[in-house]
C-alpha cells in the first residue's frame, strides 16, 4: 500500500512524504513522471530503475528524477520504506541546476550534511512559514544534492558589480517596505535580479542571521507595535503580518521573545512598568 502526505506546496515546488508498506521484489509497471524531483529515504530501502540502470536507494543514497524518463520500482525490504519526495517545476530546476542542465547521474550520496539538510527541511515544514523558512532550507538541500549530480557550479545569478552589502540593503528595504515580493524568498530574489542561493547566503554572511530570521525579526517588531497600540485580535494581526495562522504568530513570538502575544500585551501595559 502506497500513501502520501503533502507537507508543503507552492507553485514552484511540492514536498511530500511517501510511505510504501508493500514487500515485493519484482519490478513494478513502467511509470513516466513529468516533473523534476529529488527523493531522499527516511527509513528502509528500495530499488529504482531508470534509463535501464538499476539503483539501490536507502538513507545514504538519494535519487534525482527528470521529466519524461521511464522508471520502475521494487520494494524488497521487509517492513516497507518511507521517503521524502521534492517535486520542482522546470523554472525552479533551472535556478537550481542551470539552463538546460540534466543530471550526469541519477544517484546522489547522502553525506551527514545532506542528511541534516533533509531533516531541517522536514522540521521547517512544521513552522507554517513555507515562503521563507521552508524555501530557505529547501534551497540549502538542493544546493548540496543537485550540485553532486549536475556538472558545473550552482548558478549564482548575481548582476555584475552588485556586492553583498548592496544586495542585502536592497532586500532589507523591500522587507521593511513590505513589498509584495518580500513575502517569499523566491519572488524577492527575482525582484532583486539574483539567484535565491546568492540572496540567502549573502544575508547570513553580511548580517550573521538568515533571511528568514531577519524577516521574522521585522514581523515581530511590527506585531509589538500593533499590540502596543491596542490590537486585540490575534487572528487579524496574524493575517495582516503574513503568518499562516494565529498559532504560527504565537509560536514565532514565543520563539523570539519568550512570551505569547497575550503575555506581551500585558507586559506592554503601562501598569506593568
Amino acid at each position: 500500500m502506497l500513501t502520501s502526505t503533502v507537507l508543503s506546496t507552492r507553485p514552484d515546488f511540492r514536498i511530500t512524504t511517501v510511505s510504501c508498506r508493500d514487500d515485493h521484489t519484482r519490478w513494478s509497471e513502467v511509470a513516466v513522471r513529468e516533473d523534476y524531483r529529488v527523493v531522499l529515504v527516511r527509513r528502509g530501502r528500495f530499488r529504482r530503475q531508470a534509463a535501464g540502470a538499476p539503483a539501490e536507494v536507502d538513507p545514504t543514497v538519494a535519487y534525482l528524477g527528470v521529466p519524461g524518463e521511464e522508471e520502475r520500482f521494487a520494494h524488497p525490504a521487509a517492513g516497507g520504506d518511507e521517503c521524502t519526495s521534492i517535486s520542482l517545476t522546470p523554472a525552479l530546476w533551472r535556478v537550481v541546476a542551470g539552463e538546460d542542465a540534466r543530471p550526469a547521474r541519477q544517484s546522489v550520496y547522502v553525506d551527514a550534511r545532506l542528511d541534516l539538510a533533509h531533516r531541517r527541511v522536514l522540521a521547517s515544514a512544521h513552522t507554517g512559514d513555507v515562503d521563507h523558512a521552508v524555501t530557505e532550507e529547501l534551497l540549502g538541500l538542493l544546493s548540496a544534492g543537485v550540485g553532486q549530480a549536475v556538472d558545473g557550479a550552482i548558478p549564482s545569478g548575481v548582476r555584475p558589480g552588485r556586492d553583498e552589502a548592496t544586495l542585502v540593503a536592497a532586500a532589507r528595504h523591500a522587507i521593511g517596505e513590505a513589498h509584495p515580493a518580500s513575502e517569499g524568498l523566491l519572488p524577492l530574489a527575482e525582484l532583486l535580479g539574483v539567484s535565491p542561493y546568492r540572496l540567502s547566503r549573502s544575508f547570513t554572511r553580511e548580517l550573521g542571521v538568515s533571511l528568514t530570521r531577519y524577516r521574522n525579526r521585522v514581523r515581530v517588531g511590527r506585531a509589538l507595535d500593533r499590540l502596543d497600540a491596542g490590537e486585540d485580535s490575534l487572528a487579524t494581526l496574524a493575517a495582516d503580518l503574513g503568518f499562516s495562522d494565529q498559532a504560527h504568530l504565537c509560536r514565532t513570538m514565543r520563539q523570539y521573545l519568550g512570551h505569547t502575544p497575550t503575555a506581551l500585551r500585558r507586559l506592554l501595559a503601562p501598569e506593568s512598568l
